[in-house]
Formats: structure tokens, sequence, C-alpha cells
């Protein structure tokens, strides 16, 4: 995901597992990824006209398949058909990008902030509990809602820019996977 810069089907296939990881072990959320490359279905126009049951079939193994399946043809649907594809998506004001996301059936937060910083490059950092558990452990704050731990965290690290957050996010989910 820290990959820099990123091919336009590497963007796509980011925002593709930013839907499949929810509530997902990682090693699942690959053989759907897997599934979807083999069947040439690993782009936003092909999973919007995807069939709904194909669809569904393909990510199986990352669970939730059908609620997913459903989610990733509302993103996949908003990128191409509302903001005109990946390409001038990229190339929408952060905010804008974010409150449409955000406006998605079954994208919350940190799922909108995981496509942006991860697939867009733009600098906002992600909250997940990854993140949470550091700030506990750390007592960085008493207040842990998203945009009090987001704001901690980005006015922490001193800079806006996008690769410290994702590096920086990348070190905070390896370190909350080996304890």
């Amino acid at each position: 995901w820290c990959k820099r810069p990123k091919t336009l089907k590497e963007k796509e296939t980011v925002a593709a597992e930013a839907i499949l990881t929810q509530r997902a072990n990682w090693k699942n959320v690959v053989l759907a990824v897997e599934n979807l490359e083999r069947a040439g279905i690993l782009s936003m126009e092909k999973i919007l006209t995807c069939g709904l049951a194909n669809l569904e079939l393909l990510i199986r193994p990352s669970g939730f398949y059908r609620l997913k399946a459903q989610r990733l043809k509302v993103l996949a649907g908003f990128i191409v058909d509302e903001c005109g594809g990946t390409e001038k998506a990229g190339g929408m004001f952060t905010e804008q990008l974010r409150k449409g996301l955000l406006s998605l059936k079954g994208i919350g937060e940190e799922t909108a902030d995981d496509i942006l910083l991860y697939a867009f490059e733009r600098p906002v950092f992600v909250i997940d509990e990854y993140t949470r558990r550091l700030a506990k452990e750390l007592k960085l704050t008493d207040d842990f809602s998203y945009a009090h731990l987001q704001q901690v965290f980005e006015q922490g690290l001193g800079r806006k820019n996008y690769a410290l957050y994702q590096d920086f996010h990348a070190l905070i989910v390896i370190d909350g996977k080996v304890k």
C-alpha cells in the first residue's frame, strides 16, 4: 500500500481492498483480490459492470461478501460515474473527494481516509484500531474520537505529507500486529 508512485491499476486495487478489508483477515482479502485479478475484474469499471452474483462469488473469502459486493459496486459507481474515473477522482480537491466517499453507504471515516491516503496519496491520517490502541497505550489523549485522534497524529507529525503518513501508519499497523 505504501508503494510510490502507484499505477492506476494499483490505486483501484487499493480502493477495492479498503472495502474488502472491513472486518476481515488480510489473508482472506488477498484471496478475494486474487480471485478478482484472475477473473479480470480488478478495476472500478469492471466491478461496476460485473454481475452482483459473480462479484459475490469472487470476493467470498473476504467475508460478508454480499454486503461488500454491494459496497464495491457503490464505490465503483461513485468513482466511474460521479467522478469520471479514477484519474479524474485523483484530480479532485481532497475535501470534495472525502465528502463524496463519506456519502456512500458502507464507507465511514476510516475507509474513506484509507482510500484517500493509500489510493489517492492525500495527506489524511487514517485512524484505525491499531492507532487507537497506540494512542491509549501512550496516553496521548483522553479523547479517542476519530476527528480528535486524527488531529493529534497530524499535528504530532508536524507536516502534511502523504508519504510520511503512509509510512507512519504502516509502522503502527505492523507494531500492532506483533503485540
